[in-house]
């Protein structure tokens, strides 16, 4: 868009509305010219019959016009009635509703004229409305018997329309209408056959005049239905159109309105209504109709519609037709009509005026407001065509055309100006204009002359008018710089000169600094729910800083200043921010800079990427026993490709509602084949997954059965347990529910001793597990479980090696030895059991020891048994955590998981002195200047012979230690040195 700035006015002027303007300057109101009419009230007046009628009529021209009316083609003196109220200079007057008025009614034209011709109005028909009534009248009940055929006539009184008819009970609800009882275009209530039902003493109808704002009511009609002694069926006979009307019907209706065609029937059963055009097809696939079928309607009428149409009744009695002639006719509308405009003396002029319609429109030709007498008009004059040479100032006038036929008359006018005066410049002088580089400049000289003037326009103190390629001078006289630059800066001049005379003007014009605006960043993405801060950054004429203005927008749309949805996008100068970033905030953004000379934009493409829309529209095809085909339409990406598409699944027997997933698909695919289950109840979904996330699951597919096979695979971990030596608890895991392929799944077990028996034990459980007793204690068997249901065997099982059930040892290990590392610690030696002896899995060694005495003061304990075991098959072990000084009994066993065997031969040894623990405490009982007596405790433990203790202290601030040993023997617990 380019901009101009008129500082005298400080007017902006915007470059398609300077075009706009060059072809319609009207002649100043300062020059003589002919009325004009410039409002005048509709074709058809009528208001509410409380309120006053205003007839409107204005005109231009110079002289001032006068206004004069006819009335049903005959003068009209406003004056002529004191309730006629007008207003000076103007045509308009008022009547005032005071008492009768009906005389008022007729058709209205007003006339203004002055020296130079009359203008006149279009035809203006003042309707005088009275109020509506129904009379006041006694209704005799009409008495019926079922099955009968009853009309209700409702006779609504005249009013303005439009009318609109209800029929209701005297508490204003409807009375229900189908088929059978129905309400006419007229207004009449017909029912095709009546039933006791239909009795009642309160049928209203009431007549609606939304123009006047009134309701009137009919008084009540009372229907009697009484029951029949017959049944009344008889074939449909047509109430709408009537039979005296025959067996067809001529209608007409206007091009453009609505086409009503209207049949009503009688009979029993009740009829049915149906239309057909018997000449072409009807305008729509689905006619329309109205009233249960009763009325047929087509809007905005063409002559496409013109043509015979049939309606026919009917029940399972017989049937009824009519037929209706439809004839489109049309109002006149115009070709061309005639155009006035300004000439000059010597000029020729010819006006046109052809119209249509349907009846052919008449054309009559007016003259300032009267008909053209052609014997006195000096120039030539036909139907269609007017024609004048060597233009006069006193040929001056209004030319009027008229086109007229029975569907209404339209009127054009045409002024025709003839003028002999020097250029009249109506652009102010010494105008200053302003814009921008790059922008055009217009530069006004509107100008109103007769003849026309010849316009050129000069720049600073040069005579040469502008000429080159930048430069151009419209219709107007407007100077139009193209691209404009600095150096365009100056004074102009425009000149204007006709055959009478000459005039000119002078225009300031200077160029300013464009704007320029950078968004950053570009074209940003931002994953959803994250923030966004976009930058403007601007440059713009120093000059125009008062007037300079920063705004946003999105996709066109002009954001708020303040904070909007409670501070998640904020808008502060050239910043935009957006919090928790939406979908919805896709878009493009602009930052749009203005002054008061032009306007820059730049703009950033935000682009959100969020997780992919739901898959849709999944269906399933080529469906085999293993296998579907599946296909789905890919929801919105938002932004990030879809990676890959992942198909779950659901079951309704063994998990339902648990989903699980199935295969997953490259992300450009939108369909897969499913390997598939026997015996399941399928149903599916896809997950769209792009590089911002999984997507909401789609909406499940319709559930697909699979059919019942033989198991496909046998149970895996098979394993040997037992609690009891002679038995055997052979267990596996069970097949999954969706490995079972069938109902009725059972396992096969076959066991034999291995090296021993050649036939196999077989059985068949429901469980996955089989205990067998009687066994000999741990001895390996051969064992296979194989699946098996309704349909048949699994494959071939695979052999698996276990051990019947174990028991303890029942011998101890031999050569047992102890051999002491120090105070606290031994380590043990033995030899383990023979083999056949374990009876079962060899667990380890469990070394059991305790302390039989103290060397230090030769007092017995109580024995206290500890133990450490070794698992596997161990010869030695290590015992830590013993007591120095002391004697010990121990022995060694082994184990199985059912428990220990014999222990070994106990076995005596012994453990060495040790270090003594600490001094129980350690006390300051006195200070003297160079001694200090000190106390403490024995040892908690001595771990032997206690020889003495030693003293160890430190004088303060000295790195060295002192000390002084005393024996245990000088020196009691408590004792003080």
């Amino acid at each position: 868009m380019e901009m101009l700035l008129s500082t005298k006015g400080i007017t902006i002027c915007l470059f398609f509305f300077v075009l706009s303007l060059a072809a319609a300057i009207e002649i100043p109101l300062s020059v003589s010219q002919l009325p004009t009419i410039t409002e005048q009230s509709h074709t058809q007046v009528a208001y509410p019959f409380d309120e006053d009628f205003t007839i409107k009529c204005e005109a231009r021209g110079n002289p001032q016009p006068t206004f004069n009316w006819t009335k049903d083609g005959k003068p009209f003196d406003l004056s002529s009635d004191p309730r006629i109220v007008a207003t000076n200079n103007s045509g308009t007057f008022v009547i005032q509703n005071r008492g009768i008025i009906n005389n008022f009614q007729g058709k209205y034209r007003c006339f203004a004229s002055n020296v130079l011709g009359t203008a006149m109005s279009e035809e203006i028909e003042l309707i005088v409305p009275s109020v509506p009534k129904f009379p006041k009248e006694k209704i005799e009940p009409l008495d019926v018997e079922h099955g009968d055929s009853v009309i209700l006539h409702c006779n609504p009184p005249k009013g303005i329309p439009p009318l609109h008819i209800y029929w209701m009970n005297i508490d204003l609800q409807h009375i229900p209408q189908d088929e059978r009882v129905s309400m006419s275009l007229k207004g009449d209530l017909y029912f095709a056959n009546v039933e006791e039902s239909d009795s009642r003493s309160d049928y209203c109808c009431f007549a609606a005049f939304p123009r006047l704002r009134t309701i009137v009511q009919k008084m009540p009609m009372t229907l009697k239905v009484s029951r029949s002694n017959f049944i009344k069926e008889r074939k449909p006979k047509l109430l709408i159109p009537p039979e005296s009307a025959g067996s067809s019907s001529s209608v007409t209706v206007i091009k453009g309105g609505v086409l009503l065609l209207e049949c009503i029937a009688e009979g029993l059963p009740t009829p049915h209504l149906s239309w057909v055009k018997v000449t072409g097809n009807m305008p729509k696939d689905e006619p329309e109709t109205e009233n249960f079928g009763k009325t047929l309607k087509i809007d905005q009428v063409t002559a496409a519609d013109e043509g015979k149409y049939e309606c026919t009744a009917s029940n399972p009695m017989g049937s009824a037709k009519h037929e209706f002639h439809v004839h489109v006719e049309e109002p006149p509308q115009w070709l061309k009509k005639p155009e006035g405009g300004v000439y000059s003396v010597g000029t020729n002029l010819v006006l046109l005026c052809e119209a249509i319609g349907n009846p052919e429109p008449s054309i009559q030709w007016k003259l300032n407001g009267r008909p053209i007498d052609g014997r006195t008009f000096r120039g030539r004059i036909s139907t269609r065509e007017i024609s004048l040479t060597n233009l006069q100032l006193q040929d001056s006038a209004v030319f009027q055309c008229e086109a007229t036929n029975k569907h209404g008359t339209i009127l054009a006018s045409a002024n025709v100006n003839v003028l002999n005066i020097a250029p009249l410049i109506l652009t102010p002088d010494e105008e200053n204009y302003a814009t921008v580089v790059g922008y055009s400049a217009f530069l006004h000289c509107d100008i109103f002359a007769s003849p026309a003037a010849d316009v050129r326009w000069t720049k600073d103190d040069s005579i040469e008018p502008l000429s080159t390629f930048r430069y151009e001078v419209n219709k107007n006289g407007t100077l139009e710089i193209r691209n404009t630059k600095k150096e365009d800066s100056g004074s102009y001049a425009c000149w204007a000169a006709n055959s009478v005379g000459k005039r000119a003007i002078t225009a300031n014009l200077d160029i300013r600094d464009a704007t320029k605006l950078v968004v950053t960043p570009k074209n940003p993405r931002v994953l959803k729910s994250h923030s966004i801060l976009l930058k403007c950054q601007a440059e713009y004429d120093s000059h125009l800083k008062h007037s300079f203005k920063l705004s946003w927008r999105k996709d066109g749309a002009e954001l708020p200043v303040n904070s909007t949805e409670g501070g998640r996008i904020i808008l502060d100068r050239d910043t935009l921010f957006i919090s928790s970033v939406l979908l919805e905030d896709q878009g493009v953004y602009k930052c749009v800079a203005s002054t008061a000379l032009d306007t820059a934009e730049a703009e950033a493409q935000l682009i959100v990427l969020d997780v992919p829309d739901p898959p849709e529209d999944l269906q399933l095809s080529e469906n085999q026993n293993r296998s579907v085909r599946l296909s789905w339409r890919a929801g919105a990406n938002h932004n990030s490709p879809v990676n890959e598409s992942i198909i779950e699944f659901e079951e309704n027997h063994w998990e339902p509602e648990m989903w699980q997933e199935l295969i997953r698909v490259p992300g450009n695919d939108s369909t897969a084949l499913l390997p598939l289950s026997p015996y399941v109840n399928y149903q599916f979904r896809v997950v769209s997954v792009n590089a911002v996330g999984r997507s909401q699951p789609s909406k499940p597919s319709l559930r697909y059965a699979t059919p019942p096979a033989a198991p496909d695979k046998n149970p895996e971990n098979i394993r040997v347990e037992a609690s009891e030596p002679n038995e055997m608890v052979m267990k596996w895991e069970p097949l999954k529910p969706m490995e079972r392929n069938g109902p009725g799944l059972e396992y096969k077990v076959s066991w034999r001793q291995r090296g021993v028996e050649t036939d196999w034990n077989e059985e068949l459980v429901k469980k996955h597990s089989l205990s067998v007793r009687n066994v000999p204690t741990f001895v390996p068997y051969e064992i296979k479980v194989q699946a098996v249901n309704n349909l048949g065997s699994g494959p071939e099982p695979n052999i698996t090696i276990g051990y019947s059930g174990e028991d303890v040892p029942d011998a101890a290990p031999a050569r047992v030895s102890v051999e002491v590392i120090n105070s606290t610690l031994v380590e043990v030696f033995w030899s383990g059991i023979p083999r056949d002896r374990v009876r079962g899995h060899l667990g380890g060694y469990k070394v059991n020891w305790w302390k039989t005495r103290s060397m230090l003061d030769g007092k017995r304990h109580h024995p206290e048994k500890h133990f450490l075991t070794f698992v596997g098959d161990r010869t030695s072990g290590m015992i830590p955590g013993l007591d120095p000084f002391s004697e010990f009994r121990l022995t060694v066993s082994a184990f199985t998981s059912r428990g220990d065997g014999p222990e070994s031969s106990p076995v005596f040894f012994e453990t060495p002195e040790g270090v003594p623990e600490q001094p129980r405490f350690l006390r300051i009982l006195n200070f003297d200047q160079d001694s200090v007596t000190l106390s403490w405790g024995l040892p908690k433990k001595a771990n032997g012979h206690l020889t003495g203790y030693i003293l160890q202290y430190q004088i303060s601030m000295c790195p060295v230690c002192f000390e002084f040993r005393i024996e245990a023997g000088l020196v009691k617990e408590n004792s003080q040195v």
